[in-house]
């Protein structure tokens, strides 16, 4: 019984990290993976649309679907534009661990804080407050996970595709993080 009370959330995290990661491998064929300076803010809000299109449309209403998407489109961009950078799809230079650590933790929490209060725009009241929190602690927890692991793929392996696998892996665990919470989105 996938969809028993206990399971829902389950179910719904599930699907919302299906989505998430989804979106992430779609908007990979329209986004070119590098340093901070490569990516812009168009290639950013293809990127955001991929991931928000299919995570919109596990919300309850079409109306929400539409606002979330046009949402995550602003918060995006305008994390981009003024230079926090697009930190899904940015690999940082530094190939020094603790301060790979540190400044994913920090464009993390600022990425995702700026993405929460743009998607907060979408979300039905009461709840909308908590998404800011959600987002940022979700991206300052997944994006020093997935750069370090990068990193450490990519000296293994001698191949940049290692920092796109550290990608993969951040968006991955958003996708969890932001999914345990999204259910309440639904309400």
């Amino acid at each position: 019984m996938p969809f028993a009370p206990g399971n829902i959330i389950f179910t719904f995290t599930s699907l919302w990290t299906f989505a998430t990661f989804g979106g992430f491998l779609l908007s990979l064929l329209f986004i070119e993976v590098g340093e901070k300076p490569d990516i812009g803010v168009v290639e950013v809000a293809i990127g955001s649309i991929a991931i928000a299109f299919p995570q919109g449309c596990l919300l309850k209403e079409p109306v929400y679907c539409i606002r979330w998407i046009l949402s995550s489109l602003l918060g995006w961009s305008i994390i981009t534009a003024i230079g926090i950078g697009a930190v899904g799809w940015i690999v940082p230079s530094t190939q020094i661990l603790p301060l790979r650590i540190l400044s994913g933790a920090i464009y993390g929490a600022l990425g995702g804080l700026g993405i929460g209060l743009a998607q907060w725009l979408a979300i039905p009241q009461p709840v909308a407050w908590r998404w800011i929190f959600v987002s940022s602690a979700s991206w300052a927890v997944a994006l020093p996970v997935g750069s370090a692991f990068g990193m450490i793929l990519r000296h293994l392996t001698q191949l940049f595709f290692g920092e796109v696998m550290g990608l993969g892996i951040t968006w991955l665990l958003v996708g969890i993080l932001t999914g345990m919470n999204a259910h309440k989105l639904r309400a």
